[in-house]
């Protein structure tokens, strides 16, 4: 049995201005937050014991997930008063977990379908230190890529390169043996993937990589946000995270939470996800798009592609695409 540690302590710059008032995994992915999808991974994986480590906005996460009975898991949090980086964060949420299970290590900013119990198995048949997820991408330069040989061995832990020698990038889940996690110096600001991977790869330490090309998404923009929630309303992505869940719609057209009202007049289409207690007045077209809980969409307004915040009212007279859409502000976002 493995446990786990959830890095959701991040700023989120790059979803700005999404993440204004929300940290980035409490956002919402088909009508729930990203880290709920991640503790749904994680339990089916057979995971009952995760710490949450938080930072930016963190008080948040508590009235949500509680102790995390919900899910069947035991969930503690660990509150980093000054960001730590990766690995001072992992360090940090460590103490709370013990030292003769598997730790399991996933960054808040991804969505993946991939098979997390096959990772957790190949880390512990090799007694590796650590063994991480990779997946192929078309281009690796903006990633990084982490080439192995014919074992699965780690042979390097490259930055961002204009020639990447390999396709394979890091997924950002890993399993760690706790050996390796007393390595890393508590209350100092490390990063893992710039510190703690390559010092392994340079000791000849037991770094393992997994291909597996399931769906995989980082969903650290806007618009890939927006793109990570309309793969699991349409079943793209693993979507097992909506059964259970009270919905008063689910097709691949669009789910609708509980509460919400719809307007038999309104159309929506595109994978859209409708939040809790959301109103889409008649004649109104949400295409592609995310409205959060309590938001209401008024008669005749457009939206397509774009992210309505919670408790927002959408003039009728609106029609907007690739935008960001507040009481506050309305926002143009880089189109998918």
């Amino acid at each position: 049995m493995a446990q786990a540690i959830l890095l959701v302590g991040g700023f989120g710059t790059r979803l700005m201005p999404l993440t204004r008032n929300v940290p980035k995994p409490m956002l919402p992915v088909a009508g729930l937050p990203v880290t709920e999808h991640q503790l749904v991974t994680a339990r089916r994986a057979g995971i009952t014991s995760l710490v949450l480590a938080t930072s930016y906005l963190s008080d948040v996460f508590i009235p949500y997930f509680g102790d995390g009975s919900r899910w069947g898991m035991h969930l503690q949090y660990a509150v980093e008063e000054e960001p730590l980086g990766t690995g001072g964060a992992i360090r940090n949420a460590a103490q709370l977990l013990t030292r003769d299970e598997s730790i399991v290590i996933v960054n808040g900013d991804v969505l993946s379908s991939h098979d997390l119990t096959r990772q957790i198995q190949m880390h512990e048949s090799l007694d590796a230190d650590v063994t991480m997820h990779l997946t192929h991408v078309a281009d690796a330069r903006a990633y990084g890529c982490v080439p192995i040989d014919k074992d699965g061995r780690v042979a390097a832990f490259l930055e961002k390169m204009e020639n990447p020698v390999a396709n394979t990038i890091n997924a950002g889940c890993y399993v760690f043996n706790s050996r390796v996690i007393d390595r890393i110096p508590a209350g100092k600001v490390v990063s893992i993937e710039r510190e703690v991977f390559p010092e392994l790869v340079d000791q000849g330490r037991a770094l393992y990589g997994m291909v597996d090309d399931s769906y995989w998404i980082d969903i650290g923009t806007p618009a890939a946000l927006l793109q990570g929630s309309i793969d699991v309303v349409r079943n793209t992505a693993n979507s097992a995270v909506l059964d259970g869940v009270a919905l008063v719609h689910r097709s691949q057209d669009y789910v609708a939470h509980e509460g919400a009202i719809i307007d038999p007049g309104a159309i929506i289409t595109g994978g859209s996800a409708i939040g809790r207690a959301a109103h889409i007045g008649v004649g109104a077209i949400v295409d592609g798009s995310i409205i959060c809980d309590g938001a209401k969409v008024l008669a005749g307004a457009h939206i397509r592609k774009s992210f309505v915040a919670a408790g927002t009212n959408v003039s009728g007279k609106l029609n907007v695409h690739d935008s960001y859409i507040s009481t506050e502000e309305i926002t143009s976002l880089l189109p998918l």
